[in-house]
């Protein structure tokens, strides 16, 4: 009973994000919940690989007065309450690949399962909600200013100051949350410092356009310097009770 016209929407969009981004997965085929997942997208769309507008506005009938993505702040939350922040190699050693996926399955129906006993399945989780945001949580348009001010903190604020409203939000929500892993007492533990933090999470937040090896190379260097100075430099104390 659905208009064939709301299937060739559909599919029009997802080719034209394939068309620029290109094939996720590269030749790795789907498997078969996978499938089924995707089939029912058409429906009720992921909140992985859509964009942070999109994701806000599937979440409006369910929680209207929210200025951030559940999902985000959601598998935060879940990550301290499994003293992930008291683990080693958090954020480094991925979590077990079918508990991954099967909590990503459980996330999509805005649900969080209870009985999670190891805090690196939703740590794995989020690393990926950012990495495959439709649009990195850092814009293309401001990734070389982010480059060019990798060691000037002022400026790299500056740059922060200056996304747009949502990515704003999201981006310093991130950095409040990790703020909390390089306070001494964790990092002994854990021993993620600001500089293995920021080696981790600087691919999630931006993405080099280019194909040159040389230049990726590069720039791999100023982007996780860029991040490193958020995380010791960003006064986040505004996103105090921001959900």
């Amino acid at each position: 009973g659905v208009a064939i016209s709301t299937y060739a929407k559909y599919c029009y969009n997802k080719l034209q994000k394939a068309a620029l981004t290109g094939a996720k997965k590269g030749l790795k085929k789907p498997n078969i919940e996978e499938i089924r997942h995707a089939k029912n997208a058409v429906f009720n769309p992921s909140m992985f690989g859509s964009s942070l507008q999109d994701i806000i506005t599937m979440q409006k009938e369910r929680y209207p007065d929210r200025q951030l993505p559940w999902v985000q702040t959601r598998l935060s939350e879940e990550v301290l309450a499994l003293n992930g922040d008291q683990t080693e190699g958090i954020f480094r050693v991925p979590g077990d690949i079918d508990e991954v996926n099967a909590l990503k399955l459980q996330v999509d129906q805005w649900k969080i399962p209870t009985g999670l006993e190891d805090p690196h399945v939703p740590a794995s989780l989020l690393k990926l909600w950012y990495r495959e945001l439709e649009e990195p949580l850092i814009p293309h348009d401001f990734y070389e200013q982010c480059i060019s001010h990798y060691e000037n903190p002022e400026a790299a604020i500056a740059v922060v100051h200056s996304l747009p409203r949502i990515n704003k939000m999201v981006l310093c929500y991130l950095i409040r949350f990790l703020q909390v892993f390089v306070q001494p007492a964790n990092v002994a533990v854990t021993k993620m410092d600001v500089n293995n933090l920021a080696m981790v999470m600087a691919p999630n937040c931006l993405r080099c356009q280019s194909d040159d090896p040389r230049i990726i190379f590069e720039n791999t260097r100023k982007e996780m310097s860029f991040i490193r100075v958020l995380i010791q430099h960003l006064d986040t104390s505004f996103m105090e009770g921001v959900l």
